[in-house]
């Protein structure tokens, strides 16, 4: 999710999420913008989705920095394509690092940044929504092809996680990052 190149307007619409790094987060980048062109947000694991805030931004960020340092990092491995049966959204599993993901999303959906959302919080990868149902299909072969015949790591380590807000043309702006640390018990 970053900044669309008309800008905009920023609307009350928050989300926590992780950018894939490349070569895998270049390959996610270029895969999603063939299946839905002018898709201009950057390949990303979302933590908490998009959400309203009714309290200063301030006061998420502070909630988060609360509770962010109990998280250390760790290693997403990211599974097959799939499909969600009611919204047609296409998207990829995750296969490891999907308890931390939940835990992660359990500890910061409190407080200021509660939010009863649609659907449970089911970690993935979106690679693309909003099809036309008659593009469904064939956006799903293209993204199984591409994703068969990529060779490089199929992983990667959230270790930093950005706040960001939505506008008004859809396109998301980073507000702050949180880099997760490794922290040593003292003896």
């Amino acid at each position: 999710m970053q900044p669309g190149c008309n800008g905009g307007a920023s609307v009350n619409s928050f989300a926590l999420v992780s950018y894939i790094p490349d070569p895998l987060g270049a390959f996610l980048d270029r895969l999603r913008n063939d299946l839905v062109c002018e898709c201009h947000s950057k390949a990303h694991v979302t933590v908490l989705p998009p959400r309203p805030l009714f309290r200063p931004t301030s006061d998420a960020w502070t909630q988060m920095q609360e509770r962010l340092p109990d998280f250390q990092p760790f290693r997403v491995e990211l599974g097959d394509i799939q499909v969600f049966p009611v919204t047609d959204v296409i998207y990829l599993s995750v296969k490891a690092g999907h308890a931390e993901l939940l835990k992660l999303h359990t500890a910061l959906n409190a407080k200021c940044l509660a939010f009863a959302e649609p659907f449970q919080y089911h970690p993935h990868v979106t690679l693309a929504q909003e099809l036309d149902r008659d593009r469904l299909a064939s956006a799903m072969e293209l993204a199984k092809r591409r994703w068969h015949e990529f060779r490089d790591a199929r992983s990667f380590t959230v270790d930093k996680l950005t706040f960001v807000q939505n506008t008004l043309d859809n396109s998301w702006i980073d507000l702050n990052a949180w880099q997760l640390s490794s922290r040593v018990a003292s003896l």
